[in-house]
């Protein structure tokens, strides 16, 4: 499911959309609040520039709405229609799921936005060496 050479491969593992040999963050974990946002400047394998322009990643806060639409959405159809709860209590678990994945989304919203204009190629990390 997870194949090296598929844009899911690179949006859920946060690699290299080009190469997808290299991971985009200094710090893999995006539950360290510290360095969410601290990327590479670019692969060391294939030399793909992650910002390809200033403010290149505004875009993916429109990505970042979408995706935690979906994660509320989930929320409520486990919440309400699964289990049945309250309308206070669904509320309540909408918001809590958000919270905590928040990391996640914002990680999540970054790779897929770059994914729009970065396309796999398997050479990638060859042409550099």
């Amino acid at each position: 499911m997870l194949k090296k050479g598929t844009k899911l491969y690179s949006i859920l593992t946060g690699t290299c959309p080009k190469c997808h040999e290299e991971s985009m963050y200094k710090d893999k974990n995006p539950y360290n609040m510290l360095n969410i946002f601290k990327m590479h400047e670019q692969c060391s394998h294939c030399g793909t520039k992650y910002k390809i322009e200033p403010s290149f990643f505004f875009g993916a806060m429109y990505v970042s709405y979408a995706v935690g639409v979906a994660f509320g959405v989930a929320a409520f159809v486990i919440a309400f229609l699964i289990f049945q709860t309250t309308l206070i209590n669904t509320f309540i678990a909408i918001t809590l799921t958000l919270v905590v994945f928040m990391p996640f989304i914002i990680r999540v919203s970054r790779n897929i936005w770059i994914n729009f204009f970065v396309h796999y190629d398997p050479n990638a990390a060859k042409k550099t060496s």
